[in-house]
């Protein structure tokens, strides 16, 4: 009979007892083509074992005698699309502008399973490994950054895509094995996917280290900071802050904890993107009762429920640390530089008023709070410091500097207060992979000095993500 021009279907058929060699079987029939996909020398069954992640695992093979397995014969059109390797790249959640090895795309096309079918984890993994994801020599090594008790940081080169990136070397030989740090930014890192979040291109892990590879940025807010002059352009705070409340806002939503927040972990790229970095410390709070260790947070920008002992904590605990950063990069100074845990609490209350039952119920009962005895400080106008903040953005600041944390506005709240109007709704409504600046109206302003905020003199300086500062803040090395 005839068969029309636009069939794509699958015909099977059952043979036995065969004992023939490879026979390739191509006919024409009406402009298609049967292609045979599975053809064997001498045909054997092969028993599929199904995995617990849903993979096939073959086992061993039965003789020919005692086959009844159907050979699939496919009839496809002579204009089936032929695979690009943007849909490998796609297929595989590739980076645009990854180079595939040679040959490659050919043998992706006869492994792979049809488009229209899922691809196993399996072999995603096989096909990753066969472009060089998960190996040392993918990545060229060019400058050491920093080395601590764990790790060294180099910077690199990527030879998929050329680029830049921060190989953040683990050693191993530790009897107590890869820090839990390590462990936490990895297991954490893997699943955020965000234009304001560090992206983390790889994990290598070999018998003596476990490398981490990350995408490369110019600085840290912290040196952004210094090279301004400790005074950035008032529009650029606010495109920063955003930034920062649009970062964790996805993490929160994600019950994910940051717990470390400081100038030194906010990475700024070439083009103003401003990326949360370190999750050393990070936490998944899956549980809202659980309960968490108070020491976190530098100590600059630790919350004052933290710093007297408090381990019952939520997302609020991030948002005093963004109050902190708010009034850092709009002053040019830290809003808290306490050496010790008296001498920080010392300041917040000078500042924000000695608190009282009141103004914090249940503070007058807590032991340590009793025991330091501060001097019963009036608040002060935080008008009164900030003198480059305009009304709404004091506001802001105020309300993310409240005592306690469940009266500290949400990252949520804060992306929608009137001090960001001016940037405009559609800031709000971007996917979460897509830059604040695929919008045409966002852009950095240049800052005081005739210095281009767009950071094209930074290819001399390293942020903190791969260096070793006074501190060493963003990567627990």
């Amino acid at each position: 009979s005839t068969v029309g021009p636009y069939i794509d279907r699958s015909i099977e058929f059952t043979t036995g007892g065969l004992q023939s060699s490879c026979r390739n079987i191509s006919r024409m029939i009406s402009g298609n083509r049967i292609v045979l996909l599975c053809v064997c020398t001498e045909i054997v069954h092969e028993d599929v074992k199904i995995g617990s992640d849903g993979e096939s695992d073959q086992v061993s093979a039965t003789s020919s005698d005692e086959v009844h397995s159907p050979v699939r014969v496919r009839l496809r059109n002579n204009s089936v699309r032929k695979i690009s390797t943007e849909d490998i790249n796609k297929r595989l959640s590739l980076p645009a502008d990854i180079r595939l090895p040679d040959g490659y795309l050919e043998k992706f096309c006869l492994n792979s399973p049809l488009f229209d079918k899922p691809l196993s984890r399996r072999l995603r993994r096989v096909s990753l490994s066969e472009i060089g994801f998960g190996k040392l020599e993918t990545y060229v090594k060019l400058d050491k950054l920093g080395e601590g008790t764990y790790a060294t940081v180099y910077k690199g080169r990527s030879k998929l895509t050329d680029n830049l990136v921060a190989l953040k070397e683990i050693r191993l030989e530790h009897e107590e094995g890869a820090p839990c740090t390590a462990i936490r930014e990895v297991s954490l890192l893997k699943d955020l996917k965000h234009a304001n979040i560090v992206t983390l291109h790889d994990i290598i892990h070999t018998q003596k280290s476990l490398t981490l590879v990350f995408e490369y940025l110019d600085k840290d807010l912290k040196q952004y900071l210094e090279d301004c002059g400790n005074s950035i352009h008032m529009h650029n705070v606010k495109l920063f802050l955003f930034q920062l409340l649009r970062g964790l806002n996805y993490c929160h939503r994600r019950k994910v904890l940051h717990r470390d927040l400081k100038p030194q972990n906010l990475l700024i790229n070439d083009r103003g993107e401003l990326k949360l970095a370190d999750f050393g410390l990070a936490r998944a709070k899956s549980i809202p009762t659980k309960t968490y260790s108070n020491e976190v947070v530098t100590l600059w920008y630790r919350p004052p429920d933290i710093l007297l002992g408090s381990t019952d904590y939520s997302t609020q605990i991030d948002m005093w640390g963004v109050g902190c950063i708010f009034y850092e990069m709009s002053t040019g100074r830290p809003l808290f530089p306490g050496s010790t845990v008296e001498e920080e609490l010392h300041f917040i209350f000078k500042l924000l008023g000695t608190p009282n039952e009141t103004s914090w119920p249940g503070i007058t009962s807590n032991e340590e709070f009793i025991s330091y005895n501060y001097p019963r400080y009036r608040a002060d106008c935080l008008r009164n410091h900030t003198p480059r903040l305009d009304n709404e953005g004091v506001e802001l600041l105020s309300k993310l500097l409240q005592f306690e944390g469940k009266k500290r506005i949400s990252a949520e709240e804060a992306m929608r207060h009137p001090y960001f109007h001016s940037l405009g709704d559609r800031v709000l409504t971007l996917p979460d992979t897509t830059s604040i600046f695929s919008l045409q109206d966002i852009q950095l302003e240049k800052e005081p000095g005739g210095r281009s905020s767009s950071l094209s003199d930074s290819g001399h300086s390293l942020p903190s993500l791969m260096r070793r500062p006074r501190t060493i803040p963003s990567f627990p090395l």
